[in-house]
């Protein structure tokens, strides 16, 4: 569990965070979107005790990180996969971080299996390792104390298709053995995949949060009839929103209240339903539109 209060962190007279709050819940994975500037990673930053808060609070499995007796054994942390030692071998960087949380060394055979990383490969120095295997094994690192809780920032930078399926099947088999999984990432539709819960926050402040079905359930009713125009005009006279959309109208109001207005109309109706809900690309941008700053750190 991951539990954030009225957190905020100004940098002389700029907010980066503003009174954030929100929960990441064990056996769900939690998808933490933003645009560029919103705050995400100095969130991220003080859950793992890398920032300190200027006020409220972030608490993961009920204390903050630096009150965590051995923290690798209750939390695993990627927020940076080029900050690894580039003069080191993987082996060496799970090896030394093994000994550190008091782990047996065939802990790190197991992570360097899990994570797809060869016998090979993990005797490189990181410095040759490309982007995709930095993230590999920074999901090892994460992984290597048999952590309750996850908080990654980008995990999938740098993965090729194959290597983002097995990063979202990895994150939901954790999530399923219940544990607590916080994704920020920039590909919204992994996250749309993946993800059980969403926070989305822009300008330093939360503009929603909630489960991804409830988000993205759309309040809309799509009807079809032969004559559109003539029911685009019957709902309009009856205080209905309607709005042309592929040779059907959509309507934001109930599908029985718009059937008894065609059906009084005389308009014959040809398919009456929900609309789909709307796609999670289209809820961000909307959100967010009065909040983004391309080119701004996070």
């Amino acid at each position: 569990m991951i539990t954030v209060e009225s957190l905020t962190k100004s940098y002389g007279g700029y907010t980066a965070v503003d009174h954030v709050s929100f929960t990441a819940a064990p056996g769900r994975v939690t998808g933490f979107l933003g645009p560029n500037g919103a705050g995400k990673s100095t969130t991220m930053r003080i859950m793992a005790g890398l920032t300190e808060p200027s006020s409220g609070s972030a608490h993961i499995l009920g204390r903050r990180f630096a009150e965590l007796p051995n923290p690798g054994r209750e939390v695993g942390v990627l927020l940076d996969a080029s900050a690894q030692h580039a003069g080191r071998t993987g082996r060496e960087v799970l090896r030394i971080n093994a000994r550190l949380m008091g782990l047996p060394g065939s802990r790190v055979d197991e992570m360097l299996d899990a994570v797809g990383l060869t016998e090979e490969e993990s005797l490189r120095r990181v410095r040759n390792y490309s982007l995709g295997m930095r993230q590999r094994l920074g999901i090892a690192s994460a992984l290597l104390g048999d952590p309750e809780v996850l908080i990654l920032d980008e995990p999938a930078n740098g993965l090729d298709p194959a290597g983002i399926r097995w990063m979202r099947d990895l994150l939901r088999g954790f999530a399923d053995g219940g544990g607590t999984v916080l994704l920020s990432s920039h590909l919204l539709n992994e996250i749309e995949v993946v993800a059980d819960d969403i926070v989305v926050i822009g300008l330093g402040r939360i503009v929603a949060s909630g489960t991804k079905a409830d988000l993205l359930a759309s309040a809309e009713t799509l009807v079809r009839a032969d004559d559109l125009r003539g029911l685009h005009a019957a709902l309009v006279g009856a205080g209905l929103a309607s709005t042309p959309a592929d040779g059907a109208l959509l309507v934001s109001g109930d599908a029985g209240h718009i059937g008894r207005i065609a059906f009084a109309a005389g308009i014959a109706v040809t398919e009456l339903r929900a609309a789909d809900g709307a796609r999670l690309e289209e809820m961000f941008l909307e959100l967010t539109a009065s909040t983004a700053r391309e080119g701004n750190a996070a």
